[in-house]
């Protein structure tokens, strides 16, 4: 239910804006297990032939470096597999940081570079990590980060090893991610949170305060954002907020 509004959300926004080839919607993207459904849903509604992603440009969150771009757990082979190929997408608008340049702080520059040459990102989808994370903005991570090579914490290598037959020695010890000020310069952010194993996370993020810990906390700083979260996610939260954005809701 959560990913189904989600996508329908998305869908909403993309036919508000009409984009053409001069206005294009630019789209940021994350991977994981939460927005794969969320791909999935987009992808019918697309060949239903209730949305075009022609004039769609996206940019992914992130990417890992090191390992051949089609490796199968890379994020350029996940969102070919489970999103791009199965849309109308034109691959010169597809932007995925490159985890094998030879020059990886040129990459993360260019990559600043061109989402500022497509005008900003005008919504930034989501997830959260169990630490509060968002993209591998690990904890303690500025909160004034743009794109840039990150090491990851051992959380997230031990959370994403069930990509690589858990075996937290296959995982990339090293990424390129946007960073936390690269989303929250997006016009908007939608973030999904998914599961009781994202309930911790979640409360710290909406019910504390702004910390560097729970990068995630940082879009309480944010004009338009939103947090989409089934009812497992939402454990760990005060009854009286868990009602209140219900009423909202309603």
């Amino acid at each position: 239910e959560a990913a189904e509004y989600v996508a329908g959300y998305i869908l909403q926004r993309i036919k508000e804006y009409d984009p053409t080839p001069e206005r294009p919607f630019v789209l940021g993207l994350p991977t994981g297990g939460s927005p794969t459904e969320v791909y999935r849903l987009l992808a019918a509604s697309y060949k239903a032939g209730e949305v075009s992603f022609e004039n769609v440009v996206t940019f992914n969150m992130d990417e890992y470096v090191g390992i051949p771009r089609d490796h199968p757990q890379t994020y350029h082979s996940f969102m070919w597999t489970h999103f791009f190929s199965h849309v109308n997408v034109r691959p010169e608008n597809v932007h995925i940081l490159d985890g094998n340049a030879p020059d990886l702080e040129a990459e993360c520059s260019r990559f600043e570079d061109a989402i500022q040459e497509a005008g900003g990102i005008d919504l930034f989808l989501a997830g959260i990590g169990e630490d509060g994370h968002i993209a591998f903005n690990e904890p303690g991570s500025s909160l004034g980060s743009q794109t840039r090579v990150k090491t990851l914490a051992y959380d997230t290598i031990l959370a994403n090893s069930r990509f690589f037959d858990n075996d937290v020695n296959q995982v990339p010890r090293m990424a390129l991610t946007v960073g936390v000020q690269t989303v929250l310069d997006a016009r908007e952010v939608v973030t999904l949170a998914l599961g009781a194993r994202k309930a911790v996370a979640l409360q710290k993020c909406i019910e504390g305060g702004v910390n560097h810990m729970w990068t995630l906390s940082s879009l309480q700083l944010h004009r338009h954002s939103m947090i989409v979260a089934d009812e497992d996610a939402t454990l760990e939260l005060q009854v009286k907020t868990v009602k209140y954005f219900k009423s909202i809701e309603q």
